[in-house]
C-alpha cells in the first residue's frame, strides 16, 4: 500500500523516464541545428582609444587578432597561444582606436574564423556635445542541464530575449549575477564549474549579443557558489578565477581585497560593480556591527571611489541582492540592517549625488523610489529574469510596498535600458523594461538633477511612470 499523499514508485520511474527523454531531445536538438559554437568572441569593456576582445576556442594552439586602427586604418596584428589551463580563453586589447569610432577585425583559429567590429567609446570635450548613453541590464540566465537529476528543462525559456536586447542596440549591457546556475555536482569541482561555464557561454542563442555591445558582469549566488551562499563557500577562490577568466571586467577587487568588485565608465556615466557574496554574512547571522553584506574594506572601496567621482556624474552601484527593497522576505540588504543603515547614512552626511542603485536576483523587476529626510529619492531599478521562470505568485507586501514607483512591479521575464541624453550639464535619465520580444513594459524618466540636494532653482520632478 502507498501512504496517503505519496507518490507511487511506479509513477515515479515513470516521470523519471519521461525527463530523461526531455533532456536527451534537447540534447539532440542542440546537436541537429543549434550545435555550441566553437570559436566564441565576446566584446568586453571599450574605452576611448581601445577595445577588449574575449575569445575562446575549442582546441589549443595559436590564436591571431587582426584589427584596423582608427583613422587611417593601419593595420595591426597580435598572437596569442590558448591553452587548456586558461580553458582556450585568451582577451585581446585593440589599441590605436580612434574615440567613437568603428573598427574592423578578424579572429582566426584552429582553421575557424570571425570577423567583427568594436566601437571604442566616444569622448566630448563640450558639455553639449555629449551623446545619448544606452545601457541594458539583466539578470538570471538560466540553461537547463542536459541531466534531467541536476535541472529542469522548463525552467528556462524565451531565449529569444538575447536578440531581443541585441537589437535594442545598447552601447553596453552590464550582467546583475546569476550570469548562470552552478549546479549540484559543480559546487566542489572546479572542471565542472568550467565545463558549465564553457556551454553556457556558447549557447548559440547568446552569440549576437555577445558582439553587439561590450559586456560588464557582477556576480550572485548562482554564479558564486551554491543557492544563498556566503563568506564560508569554501571554493569562493575557483568560482571568482572562472569570473575573472570569463568576464574581462575593467579591475577585479583591489591587489590586496579579493573578490569581484570593481569600477568601470562609459562617457558621464560611471559604474560601481560590487561583490555581495566574497564578504557575505549567514542570512541568520544575528543583525549587528559583524553582520555585513559587503565587508567593510569592499565598502570603505566604495565610499572612497564615490567621494572620488566628480560630483555632477552619473552613478550606478550595482549589487546583485536588492538594496534598499524593505518589503521583502527574502534576499536583500534589508536583513543586513546595522550595515544598510550606516552606509545610507553616510551618502546623505556626504552629499554624494547622481547615485543609481542597480539589482537582479528576484525573478520579477520593479523600480523602487525611496524617499529619505535630507536627501533626494534614491532609485533602485531590479531587472529580472533573463531566461529564469518567474515566480508564480508575488507576495501582497512586494505588491503593496509604499516604495513601489506605480505600474513598475513586472512578474516576467524581461531586460531593462538605462538611456541617458541631452547635454552633459542637463542629462535625462529613462528607465524601461521590456519583454522577451523586445516590448515596451514600462518607462519612467527622471531628471540627473533630480538626484541632487537641494538648490535654489531646482528644475520641477518628472512624471510618474507609464504602463
Amino acid at each position: 500500500m502507498n501512504a496517503p499523499g505519496r507518490t507511487p514508485p511506479s509513477i515515479l520511474r515513470a516521470r523519471c523516464l519521461l525527463a530523461w527523454l526531455v533532456g536527451c531531445t534537447l540534447v539532440a536538438g542542440f546537436a541537429a541545428g543549434h550545435a555550441l559554437a566553437r570559436l566564441v568572441v565576446m566584446h568586453g569593456p571599450a574605452e576611448p582609444t581601445s577595445a577588449v576582445l574575449w575569445v575562446q576556442a575549442e582546441a589549443p594552439g595559436p590564436i591571431t587578432v587582426r584589427w584596423r586602427t582608427g583613422e587611417d586604418g593601419t593595420p595591426r596584428s597580435a598572437e596569442f597561444a590558448a591553452t587548456a589551463t586558461s580553458d582556450y580563453v585568451i582577451v585581446a586589447r585593440l589599441t590605436g582606436l580612434a574615440p567613437g569610432a568603428r573598427a574592423g577585425y578578424r579572429i582566426e583559429a584552429g582553421g575557424e574564423s570571425f570577423e567583427g567590429t568594436v566601437r571604442a567609446q566616444p569622448w566630448w570635450g563640450r558639455a553639449a556635445d555629449a551623446p545619448p548613453i544606452a545601457i541594458a541590464i539583466g539578470s538570471c540566465f538560466f540553461l537547463a542541464d542536459a541531466d534531467p537529476r541536476w535541472s529542469r528543462a522548463d525552467y528556462g525559456g524565451e531565449y529569444e530575449i538575447f536578440d531581443s536586447i541585441a537589437a535594442a542596440g545598447p552601447d553596453l549591457m552590464l550582467w546583475l549575477g546569476d550570469n548562470l546556475y552552478l549546479q549540484r555536482p559543480d559546487f566542489m569541482d572546479p572542471d565542472s564549474m568550467a565545463a558549465r561555464y564553457r556551454r553556457q557561454r556558447a549557447f548559440p542563442p547568446l552569440q549576437r549579443l555577445l558582439t553587439t555591445a561590450p559586456q560588464l558582469a557582477i556576480w550572485d549566488d548562482h554564479d558564486y557558489g551554491p543557492n544563498d551562499s556566503d563568506v564560508s563557500y569554501v571554493l569562493k577562490g575557483e568560482t571568482l578565477k572562472l569570473f575573472q577568466r570569463y568576464w574581462p571586467n575593467p579591475s577585479h577587487g583591489l591587489p590586496d581585497v579579493p573578490g569581484a568588485f570593481g569600477f568601470a565608465q562609459y562617457g558621464d556615466v560611471l559604474f560601481f560593480l560590487l561583490d555581495n557574496r566574497t564578504y557575505r554574512s549567514p542570512n541568520r547571522w544575528p543583525d549587528g556591527a559583524d553582520k555585513t553584506m559587503f565587508g567593510a574594506r569592499q565598502l570603505e572601496w566604495l565610499k572612497q571611489a564615490l567621494t572620488y567621482a566628480p560630483r555632477n556624474s552619473i552613478k550606478i552601484v550595482a549589487g546583485g541582492s536588492q538594496f534598499w527593497n524593505r518589503a521583502t522576505r527574502f534576499e536583500g540588504w534589508n536583513h543586513f540592517r546595522t550595515e544598510q543603515q550606516a552606509f545610507a547614512e553616510w551618502l546623505v552626511r556626504q552629499e554624494i549625488e547622481g547615485v543609481i542603485f542597480l539589482s537582479g536576483d528576484r525573478h520579477f523587476g520593479e523600480l523602487l523610489r525611496i524617499e529619505r529626510p535630507g536627501g533626494f529619492p534614491l532609485y533602485e531599478f531590479t531587472s529580472s529574469p533573463l531566461t529564469s521562470r518567474p515566480p508564480s505568485r508575488i507576495d501582497k507586501a512586494e505588491l503593496e510596498n509604499p516604495d513601489l514607483v506605480p505600474g513598475t512591479l513586472v512578474n516576467r521575464r524581461q531586460f531593462g535600458l538605462i538611456r541617458v541624453s541631452g547635454p552633459a550639464d542637463r542629462r535625462d535619465i529613462r528607465f524601461e523594461a521590456r519583454d522577451a520580444t523586445g516590448a515596451a513594459l514600462w518607462t519612467h524618466d527622471i531628471r540627473a538633477s533630480d538626484l541632487r540636494f537641494p538648490r535654489a532653482g531646482a528644475r520641477a520632478p518628472a512624471a510618474e511612470a507609464t504602463p
